[in-house]
């Protein structure tokens, strides 16, 4: 099925957010919330009309600093590198923001549609923001899917070393069009699924479409920043009453298997799907398991 998308800008929190929706207005809301630098259409449409044929009204949208969504920045510099370390010894972040302003971004956005309770899916740092408002916001979430995610604890496994150098912005900077989509392929290469390979033409298609529509790297770095200055939200997560499920990669080197464990660990009564060759990606060929775990999850509710 090909879908329709309705899509519009709100007010939130002094910010634009950039918003699209599909599916029945009468189906149960489910609430994407996509990762760092990712933008709604990094969302595959073949994930987004098997969520829409279980009945669900989709909506997805683009986090501050991401897409068509407003700058947050407030003027503070952004060091990586300086603040992974200090993250890493749990030491505290000067930031432009932190993940419970995204998680209220995403409130503010289902109240802005008129949304009382909808299902939260969140993959890498979105699935952080969303943990955070199914803890802070129980009475709004009615189930949680948190893919490829953590905790966010300094003392959780840490990524590859080389996908840490990519991640850090190291290197000579993209400059062309050309440039900012042979990185691109080469990150989603570095950190993809080695048991769901995507094919590089999807990759480079799917890096132009996002060039093209939005490139700031300045608000990834923000976004960035915000993660590493949060720190670990592990207090939060006994909070948490919605039906959970974690999917996590046995190979992401990025976000460790042990930090979708401990999400599950830490929340009660989650139910953890590990799976084999999965890596750091929204593999295509991985969207149709997505969508039945995300399903049944939310058949708990």
């Amino acid at each position: 099925m090909k879908l329709c998308w309705s899509a519009g800008s709100v007010g939130v929190n002094g910010l634009q957010i950039a918003w699209e929706q599909a599916g029945p207005d009468h189906g149960e809301p489910l609430l994407l919330v996509m990762g760092l630098g990712g933008q709604l259409i990094h969302w595959p449409e073949a994930f987004c009309e098997r969520l829409v044929e279980q009945g669900f009204r989709v909506i997805r949208y683009d986090n501050r600093d991401a897409g068509l969504s407003s700058d947050a920045d407030r003027g503070l510099p952004t060091r990586i590198p300086q603040d992974w370390l200090r993250s890493r010894f749990g030491l505290p972040a000067q930031s432009n923001y932190d993940l419970h302003d995204l998680a209220d971004d995403a409130l503010g956005l289902l109240d802005a549609l008129g949304i009382a309770r909808a299902h939260l899916v969140g993959a890498s740092m979105g699935g952080m923001v969303c943990q955070i408002l199914a803890a802070r916001q129980p009475q709004r979430v009615l189930s949680l899917s948190s893919i490829m995610s953590s905790t966010n604890h300094p003392r959780l496994p840490a990524a590859r070393l080389d996908v840490l150098w990519r991640m850090a912005g190291l290197g000579p900077k993209p400059r062309t069009r050309e440039q900012v989509i042979r990185r691109a392929t080469a990150m989603l290469r570095r950190v993809g699924s080695p048991g769901f390979p995507t094919p590089y033409e999807y990759r480079a298609r799917l890096a132009g479409q996002a060039y093209d529509r939005a490139f700031r790297p300045a608000g990834v770095a923000r976004q960035a920043q915000a993660v590493l200055a949060t720190g670990s939200f592990e207090p939060l997560l006994a909070q948490v009453r919605a039906p959970t499920q974690v999917i996590h990669g046995l190979a992401d080197p990025l976000l460790r298997p042990a930090c979708g464990q401990r999400s599950a660990q830490l929340i009660r009564g989650a139910r953890l799907e590990l799976i084999e060759g999965m890596g750091h990606d929204l593999a295509p060929s991985l969207m149709p398991r997505w969508a039945e775990l995300i399903a049944g999850n939310a058949a708990r509710a």
